[in-house]
């Protein structure tokens, strides 16, 4: 660590110059050899850090959310391209440059923090040895030295030896129980971090290998830097708590304000969103116009979760414009009030009993119908034998009984029989 910690010895001096004048502040509150004055300079410095990191921190959530909408493309051109490695990384590269997703976005924050990291640790490594290191001149060291958080000394370590620390005025058990303290609080807060983006901030409905390893990140950072912490000097631990409090808070806010699409932090947003139209009867604030906008420019591609708020303002009477504003819509209203157009239902299904009544009504009306068919036919025929009856020319056979066929022949011309069988 002390050999890493060298390579960035080119920023040791502008760090311990932001930590002195922010000791110049706090001691004049708090006294110059406490622990509080020494502490909260070093809280102060990633205070400032990471302010100056926000803008890194937009890109980072931005190539984050990139990559999740973009991991079904880019597991379907591994799939394409599977036996040939170089077709498969060109078609990679053209997918990041047409969509503006950058990989190692989402580290630029951690990596942007390194050399301020690796140059406290420096700083407080020197104040440990008893060196002078950049601004950091004899009485300030002596300053730093005297200097307890909870009783630990600011360059004390986990590891140190009970000689070590004799020698910067504490017991290794005070040491060790502060130490101890703060590197759990250190993997709580990082496990908690990734557990809300993991939990809160991503969308569901896409279940890729890259949801999987960020699974495993949230196990695995916090054990890393729980093992790193031994090593850490208190002042540190400080740091490294500050900054992950701040990712922590700073994360809950964007989580709040400005979710993933399809994830359960929109759901709860829209939810929010919702009810505060319903309560003024308008989109307040250019961050939820802002939102509103976007679903609406979605129009069709709108998730789930943005069709339930389309359908929600729908039943308040009020439409979505192209603005992020809502205003009232005739159609909603009609549709709200129930005046619009019925949904065609699909008949009731009747019983069996209901079924088979039915049924035997229509056959006795269908026999009715025969029997007075049968009837007119019946005087059709009887009109007819009538007409049979009158005389007939000569030479024509009399209709009657002889015309009828007998019984076991067929009906019609009979052939002759055969002279043998006569």
């Amino acid at each position: 660590m002390d050999t890493i910690a060298s390579l960035f010895s080119f920023i040791t001096t502008p760090v311990s110059w932001v930590i002195v004048q922010f000791h110049k502040l706090y001691g004049a509150i708090f006294g110059d050899d406490t622990g509080w004055a020494w502490g909260l300079s070093i809280v102060s410095l990633v205070v400032l850090i990471r302010i100056c990191l926000i803008p890194l921190f937009v890109k980072q959530i931005k190539s984050t959310r990139n990559m999740q909408v973009l991991q079904p493309k880019m597991k379907a051109i591994q799939e394409r391209y599977k036996n040939d490695k170089q077709r498969q990384s060109e078609e990679m590269m053209k997918l990041y440059k047409e969509t503006g997703t950058n990989p190692l976005s989402s580290c630029l924050p951690i990596l942007a923090q390194s050399p301020f990291f690796f140059a406290l640790y420096h700083v407080l490594s020197a104040i440990a040895s008893g060196k002078t290191i950049g601004v950091i001149d004899q009485p300030l060291l002596d300053s730093a030295r005297q200097a307890h958080i909870f009783g630990a000394p600011l360059a004390a370590k986990f590891m140190d030896s009970e000689e070590k620390v004799q020698a910067l005025g504490a017991s290794l058990t005070d040491v060790r129980v502060v130490t101890a303290i703060m590197i759990v609080m250190m993997s709580a807060s990082q496990f908690f971090t990734q557990r809300q983006l993991m939990t809160k901030n991503v969308d569901l409905t896409v279940k890729t290998p890259y949801m999987q390893q960020q699974k495993m990140l949230m196990y695995i950072f916090p054990v890393i830097f729980a093992v790193m912490g031994i090593n850490f000097p208190v002042g540190v631990l400080v740091y490294w708590l500050t900054t992950n409090v701040w990712t922590m808070g700073q994360q809950m806010y964007v989580i709040n304000q400005n979710p993933t699409p399809g994830s359960k932090a929109q759901d709860q947003y829209l939810g929010r969103l919702l009810k505060s139209v319903t309560s003024h009867g308008e989109v307040r604030g250019r961050t939820r116009r802002n939102t509103v906008k976007r679903i609406v420019a979605k129009g069709p591609d709108r998730n789930d979760i943005e069709r339930k708020f389309i359908t929600g303002l729908a039943k308040l009477g009020l439409a979505a414009q192209e603005d992020g504003t809502v205003a009232k819509s005739d159609t909603a209203i009609a549709e709200a009030e129930g005046g619009g157009a019925q949904k065609r239902h699909q008949p009731k299904r009747q019983t069996k009993a209901k079924r088979q009544t039915g049924a035997a009504t229509a056959g006795g009306a269908k026999d009715s119908d025969s029997a007075g068919s049968g009837s007119k036919t019946s005087l059709e025929k009887h009109d007819a034998s009538q007409d049979d009856d009158k005389p007939k020319a000569a030479g024509k056979p009399a209709s009657g009984s002889s015309r009828q066929a007998k019984s076991g022949q067929r009906k019609g011309p009979q052939r002759p029989k055969h002279p043998s069988k006569k």
